[in-house]
């Protein structure tokens, strides 16, 4: 009985020969075989779920255009269609190939229609049917290769940076992506403006490298990007508040730019960003830009809108929902979404469970007996979603907090979210008072007004 393996070494492989895949064929072209694209679920004791893969992978000029699912002679070729075609979805690949070696099933995932063929298309016919008539440009930043590290990016990764890529290139001047906490949008930010600087996109379409302007509102988001974007160095400026002021002037001796807002709005009456001319950027990539970064009243929005003239990259971890609304009405629908569901299933998030706790202070009302040690009651009743905000009660958060370290392993890394400053300051005073540990640093406040000694606990 001859087994899938056969069915690759005697058929398949034999066929790509024949339609010139391969780099010594046709070069630029390449065959990725079984090729594992996932990690699988984290489970419970240290194992995972199965890891999703494709038989083979037809890549020309850097782009992943077929995948072809294998099956042994004696089951029909469209056995595994359904599975490849969700493959196919997730990896942004529109042709699938479904095959016993005998019979080869061609499906078209745009069109919807499939039949069988005698012969895989040629790398340049599939390239062309796949990608239509584009610009040299559009062509150029697509096909430019990733910049090699010790990891190849993931699949979603890819998919965010290649989609970004082709708008950016087409011409879209607003470009959303929303991709989960962890899934590495600072690695797709920096591998979309490589694909871009080394293609000599611009606006202009002159031929000029671009200058391209990354905006946070945090030092500590700048820095690691910057860490991140350390293979262009050489092309990299800081726009620094202080160093603007002592320069006399904006720095523009350079293609790749960081800042945090503060910086490009200080100046006073006249703000920083002002001295760059509308047109000085081409692209401006805005990190976490669901945070106020499109909101009328925001002072982001009077960067971008300065800025007008150059394409204008959103990067959020946040899903539309109703308080973040003006950032999609700005940028548009994302153009391309991981979520942290999806994270978890693929295996490179870790899943997580919820545990809601409630206690007998979860609403109050003033009772005699009751002491005010500051303000004012001014209502009769306040709800949770008050607490920390109009009212503070320390027994309640010291309960919280003694419940926290009892449902914990106190020697893992911890994260605690909390309302404010004056919140987190009461917080870790709490977890000193209670902790088992003997560390004076155990738990520590990190936010703004720790200054650098909380830039270092970060």
């Amino acid at each position: 009985m001859k087994t899938e393996a056969d069915t690759r070494a005697e058929y398949i492989d034999p066929m790509l020969s024949e339609s010139a895949w391969g780099h010594n064929l046709t070069p630029g072209s390449q065959i990725l075989r079984e090729h594992y694209f996932t990690d699988g679920r984290m489970l419970s004791g240290g194992q995972r779920g199965k890891r999703k893969f494709a038989d083979y992978i037809l890549v020309h000029k850097n782009q992943k255009l077929a995948i072809v699912e294998a099956k042994k002679e004696s089951e029909a070729p469209t056995e595994g269609l359904e599975q490849v075609k969700d493959y196919a979805r997730l990896l942004n690949i529109r042709i699938v190939y479904a095959t016993n070696g005998k019979e080869t099933y061609y499906f078209d995932m745009e069109s919807g229609r499939g039949d069988y063929v005698e012969a895989y298309q040629k790398p340049d016919e599939l390239y062309r049917m796949v990608n239509g008539e584009q610009s040299d440009i559009a062509e150029r930043v697509v096909a430019e290769p990733f910049h090699k590290t010790k990891y190849d990016p993931r699949y979603y990764q890819e998919n965010a940076i290649q989609t970004a890529v082709r708008a950016i290139a087409g011409g879209d001047d607003r470009v959303l992506l929303t991709l989960a906490t962890g899934t590495g949008k600072t690695f797709i930010s920096f591998q979309i403006v490589w694909k871009l600087f080394n293609a000599k996109w611009n606006k202009r379409g002159d031929g000029r490298r671009p200058r391209i302007l990354f905006l946070a509102d945090r030092n500590v988001l700048i820095e690691q990007a910057m860490g991140d974007f350390n293979p262009l160095e050489d092309e990299i400026v800081r726009v620094d508040g202080e160093a603007v002021r002592n320069q006399g002037g904006v720095p523009t001796n350079a293609n790749i730019f960081f800042s945090i807002y503060q910086a490009m709005t200080g100046g006073g009456d006249t703000p920083y960003y002002k001295d760059y001319p509308v047109d000085f950027f081409d692209l401006i990539i805005i990190d976490e830009c669901h945070r106020g970064a499109a909101g009328d009243e925001s002072r982001w929005k009077d960067v971008l809108t300065h800025f007008k003239a150059a394409t204008q990259l959103g990067l959020t971890a946040t899903p539309k929902r109703d308080k973040n609304t003006d950032t999609y009405d700005y940028f548009g629908e994302p153009r391309y979404t991981y979520s942290l569901r999806d994270g978890i299933e693929d295996g490179f998030l870790t899943p997580f469970k919820v545990k809601k706790v409630s206690t007998t202070l979860d609403a109050w009302s003033y009772a005699p007996g009751d002491v005010v040690l500051e303000g004012e009651v001014d209502k009769e009743r306040y709800e949770k979603e008050e607490m920390n905000r109009s009212i503070i009660i320390p027994d309640r958060e010291e309960a919280h907090v003694k419940i926290m370290l009892r449902e914990i392993n106190q020697s893992q890394k911890t994260i605690i979210f909390c309302m404010n400053e004056a919140h987190a300051l009461m917080v870790r005073d709490f977890i000193n008072k209670h902790k088992t540990s003997n560390d004076a640093d155990y738990c520590v406040r990190v936010t703004a007004s720790e200054g650098v000694i909380g830039d270092r606990w970060l």
